[in-house]
């Protein structure tokens, strides 16, 4: 019985082919605005994720703030010292790594090739924290940077533009005025969330960036690397805790901030989620649209089928059959254009994905709800020409022309 009304269903869509096709389009366009918006927005989140993953594993970021002073004035904050990373390693429980860090813009010359880059001083523990790897040479050791030896690693940016297809290592480059030997390569990270380029730098020994380079004794951040397992909203509560003791400040008066590199990426990873529901809502609004569509020329469908309507109800039809077959029609119409809107979506996304640089991330769920979705507005609004047609009186019907 629901198989005959299947193909009757179909004899009817294909008796009018573009009206059909036209009836459909609110559907594809529909679904298939819902798939592309939820699928980049998973992909940008993905992205996101990826990015603050590359600052370090379990990280929590140590910076200075702004100090308080009476009638509610404010200043910059003392500036961290290299005692502050040593307190933390040696005092707080969970602690692999504490790297104090120091930048400062320079050119960097090799040969007849220079650029503007940051120069990055800190210690042995800077790597372990970032999680970064040295792909050519090594990196410099703790006897190295307690004499503040003039060595120094290349991020990847750094080294393609001054060395090319070359081999830096050995090498001597210059730091604004001052000398150092190439003894490394850094792996490549890219682009970070906030857009910057974090191979764009020169790592050297903290030390010598002090003694050689800054002229002072000043860090201006420290990153800090928790054990495996370890609770980062503890170490953060900690460090709050015994920087607090360090820097003679009360609670609520802190002239530093700690950053929690997890908190951080859920903070985005969320936003982006919220958004992308946000969008996929708006977009489903086109598939009311497409339902209306439906309602309108399943109208129409009745009108001009009412005599054959009066000839079914008149040989024997019963009106919830006649029910059932103008709401398999309106159904069939609608999950093709679910069908044809996912494969759409999917496609238009994947390139989308390409486009926008950020993973290709399809969602199951969602096809599987925007197909089901669809279904369901094809009964929504395919119940009411059906029920018209259903309480059809067979003799009006009969003398409709």
């Amino acid at each position: 019985m629901l198989s005959d009304m299947w193909r009757l269903a179909w004899q009817a869509i294909r008796r009018n082919k573009l009206r059909s096709s036209l009836t459909m389009l609110g559907i594809v366009i529909g679904v298939a605005a819902v798939i592309v918006l939820v699928t980049l927005g998973a992909g940008a989140t993905e992205q996101v994720t990826s990015d603050i993953a590359k600052l370090g594993t379990n990280v929590l970021m140590l910076r200075p703030g702004q100090s308080f002073h009476g009638g509610g004035a404010r200043s910059e904050a003392t500036p961290l010292a290299v005692a502050d990373a040593a307190a933390i390693k040696r005092e707080i429980p969970g602690v692999m790594a504490a790297a104090p860090v120091s930048s400062r813009p320079a050119q960097v010359i090799a040969g007849a090739r220079n650029r503007a880059t940051s120069i990055t001083g800190s210690t042995a523990d800077y790597l372990t924290t970032r999680n970064w790897g040295v792909v050519r040479g090594r990196a410099f050791s703790d006897a190295e940077e307690r004499a503040g030896k003039a060595v120094c690693l290349l991020g990847d940016t750094v080294r393609d533009d001054l060395f090319g297809a070359q081999n830096p290592l050995g090498q001597r480059v210059r730091l604004g005025k001052l000398s150092c030997s190439v003894i490394g390569v850094l792996e490549e990270k890219g682009e970070s969330a906030f857009g910057s380029d974090q191979d764009d730098f020169v790592l050297v020994p903290l030390r010598w960036f002090h003694r050689r380079l800054a002229g002072n004794f000043d860090v201006g951040a420290i990153f800090v690397g928790a054990n495996p397992g370890a609770s980062t909203s503890r170490l953060q509560r900690e460090i709050e805790q015994l920087m607090r003791e360090r820097r003679r400040v009360a609670t609520g008066e802190e002239d530093f901030q700690v950053r929690d590199m997890k908190e951080l990426a859920d903070t985005f990873a969320s936003t982006t989620r919220v958004l992308t529901g946000l969008l996929g809502a708006v977009a489903a609004v086109s598939l009311v649209v497409g339902g209306i569509g439906i309602m309108n020329i399943m109208l129409v469908s009745v009108t001009e089928r009412t005599r054959e309507i009066g000839i079914r109800l008149a040989i024997g039809a019963l009106g919830r059959e006649v029910l059932t077959q103008f709401l398999v029609e309106a159904v069939a119409l609608s999950s093709l254009g679910g069908a044809i809107g996912i494969a759409l979506g999917l496609t238009a996304a994947y390139f989308g994905a390409g486009a926008l640089g950020v993973p290709f991330a399809p969602q199951l769920s969602v096809a599987l709800f925007a197909f089901g979705f669809s279904a369901a507005i094809g009964i929504a609004f395919g119940y009411w020409p059906a029920r018209t047609a259903a309480q059809l009186d067979p003799i009006e019907a009969l003398r409709h022309e």
